[in-house]
């Protein structure tokens, strides 16, 4: 391949999940800069290329995002091809059209590669439909967490009658389920939380927005997770009511309170 720097997302953290173009991407790379939510094992198809960390991640040393644009240009200007490897998709949440736009205007050409983003992995592997005729129209997909901590429209969020995905929210769960139910959402709307989605340890746990906060102390949630909030989670949620031991999620995913009734705030399920 020509110099040029592809921004690819990596998907959710199942390796089977990447593109074909991804991998074309990255079988053709000189150097990888990976961001700290990719599984390396997507790493096996650029076995001879240089690669570089970047990890961004709440609460923890992250690489400044001018240290990683210079990185980029530098390699580029220097005739490689460079992959800024990214989780789920570099569009959502990813600053892929901030990168790509600075690379241009540096002289460099870039091309960005969609990748299956973690709300849509993590719904799916749980049986859960993002849309679904009669129930929900659309999808929402916001971030709790931005950098200059403005306020989203709660209000409606809560009253847009679409199923609502959110990201980066748990540190802030409690202001989530707040404001939800402040901007008019019913309290036992379902809730899945869903933690490492698409990988062999993916957890979910099942609640609903009034009993949210404390099923995920009790959970023990961790990040990176997302939340699916809307009446489709009930296409998961029911079946832990009927008692269904079958797998809703990757690996051995089982349901560990297959006898609790819809309405209680603690059905969860837990791979291994």
């Amino acid at each position: 391949m020509n110099a040029k720097v592809w921004l690819v997302g990596a998907g959710p953290g199942d390796p089977e999940l990447l593109t074909l173009k991804a991998v074309r991407a990255l079988r053709g790379a000189d150097v990888v800069m990976i961001d700290s939510l990719v599984n390396p094992a997507v790493l096996e198809h650029c076995p001879n290329a240089k690669v570089i960390g970047v990890g961004k991640r709440g609460g923890c040393r992250s690489t400044p995002q001018a240290f990683i644009q210079r990185l980029m240009l530098r390699y580029a200007r220097q005739g490689k091809c460079v992959v800024r490897l990214k989780g789920g998709d570099p569009c959502i949440f990813g600053r892929g059209s901030e990168e790509a736009d600075w690379l241009r205007d540096h002289g460099i050409e870039v091309e960005l590669v969609n990748g299956i983003t973690a709300g849509l992995a993590g719904a799916t592997h749980c049986d859960i439909p993002l849309t679904l005729r009669g129930v929900a129209r659309g999808v929402t997909l916001v971030t709790a967490h931005t950098e200059d901590d403005s306020a989203l429209n709660w209000q409606a969020l809560a009253q847009s009658g679409t199923t609502l995905v959110v990201y980066m929210g748990v540190a802030k769960l409690e202001d989530v389920r707040r404001e939800l139910l402040a901007g008019g959402m019913a309290g036992d709307t379902p809730v899945a939380m869903i933690e490492n989605a698409s990988l062999p340890q993916q957890r979910a746990c099942f609640s609903d927005v009034s009993g949210m906060q404390a099923a995920a102390l009790a959970f023990q949630l961790k990040a990176p997770a997302v939340m699916v909030i809307g009446q489709v989670v009930a296409q998961a949620s029911t079946r832990a009511a009927l008692g269904s031991l079958e797998p809703l999620a990757v690996g051995d995913t089982r349901w560990l309170s297959g006898e609790a009734p819809l309405a209680d705030p603690l059905i969860c399920a837990a791979g291994g």
